[in-house]
């Protein structure tokens, strides 16, 4: 993914939850609507969210030093986790708890505000639709054949399939807002709008857990795609040079760490094993152009070695 891509949907997410939350607090402040007041909680939970993923966009760039030899990109995916737990406590625990608050003393939408927050819930699915429009844009830049759900689980870089799932959260809760709010005015039982915001809660529960179990997975370390792994390969054995074993680690979104044992004639000279060394690094670094650290170890193959054992990192989230 493009920095500059998912920097935009962030940007674009965060000025239309800023815009949203407002509104949907005055909705809630005119009506008492536990359906508004979650929207509204969420809206500012997934503002806060798109802070961090900024914040940690920002972090990620600092130099590497003798303390992290290579560097912060995992910065991007550490704010990423806290995001999918702000999204579970700020966001759907509450939710939950004001539900069953709502559930205990249920009460009808009166007064002559009725009328606020359908028109809040409706402007903000326009607004929302717009934030998810952007997101699926700079997505589909980079998504390429995948479909959407290898795209979120694949995906090196947290900030689109983030801003991806939030909006599409985003969307659907203001869904069982919308719903919730006007089965309560048209039956005046307030149970309606208590299930909306326990529906809301839900959501928010498991979107956050998706997203928590996909930045442990980046987190943990991951390899290259398969897509990179096989260019990888052919970019080594190009010139005939045999891989003993190879391995890859991101070590951000757009950092990848080489690492590999490849054979060499047992009659090389150190001069021609630096040549081979020198070639596979340059083609490397040409076919997959995120691979910024590359370890190649030359090994002279033992008497009666003819399989190659290769340990390839596939890409498997």
């Amino acid at each position: 993914m493009a920095a500059s891509g998912g920097t935009k949907a962030v940007v674009a997410a965060l000025i239309a939850n800023l815009t949203i939350a407002v509104f949907k607090f005055i909705g809630w402040a005119l009506t008492q609507s536990s359906s508004m007041l979650a929207e509204a909680i969420h809206s500012v939970a997934d503002s806060g969210n798109q802070v961090l993923l900024l914040v940690g966009g920002k972090a990620a760039k600092k130099q590497a030093s003798p303390e992290h030899p290579f560097g912060y990109g995992r910065e991007r995916y550490i704010y990423a986790f806290i995001v999918s737990i702000v999204l579970f406590t700020v966001g759907g625990l509450f939710a939950l708890y004001e539900a069953w608050h709502k559930f205990q003393d249920p009460h009808g939408i009166e007064g002559r505000w009725w009328w606020v927050p359908v028109a809040v819930l409706v402007g903000a699915i326009i607004a929302e639709s717009f934030s998810f429009r952007t997101a699926v844009i700079e997505s589909n830049h980079v998504r390429g054949k995948k479909s959407w759900v290898q795209f979120v689980r694949r995906a090196k870089s947290p900030e689109l399939p983030v801003i991806l799932l939030e909006d599409l959260g985003a969307l659907l809760g203001l869904v069982f807002a919308l719903t919730g709010v006007v089965l309560t005015l048209l039956t005046g039982d307030g149970m309606w709008d208590a299930a909306g915001t326990a529906c809301i809660g839900l959501l928010l529960v498991v979107i956050a857990v998706v997203l928590a179990i996909e930045t442990r997975s980046l987190l943990l370390g991951e390899s290259a795609t398969k897509e990179h792994v096989a260019e990888i390969e052919a970019a080594i054995t190009a010139d005939g040079t045999r891989i003993v074993h190879l391995k890859t680690l991101h070590l951000g979104p757009e950092e990848l760490l080489v690492a590999a044992k490849i054979s060499v004639d047992r009659d090389a000279t150190g001069e021609g094993i630096a040549a081979v060394i020198d070639g596979a690094e340059e083609r490397i670094r040409a076919a997959v152009p995120i691979a910024r650290v590359i370890y190649l170890e030359p090994d002279v193959p033992r008497s009666g070695y003819d399989d190659v054992e290769r340990v390839a990192g596939t890409g498997t989230a």
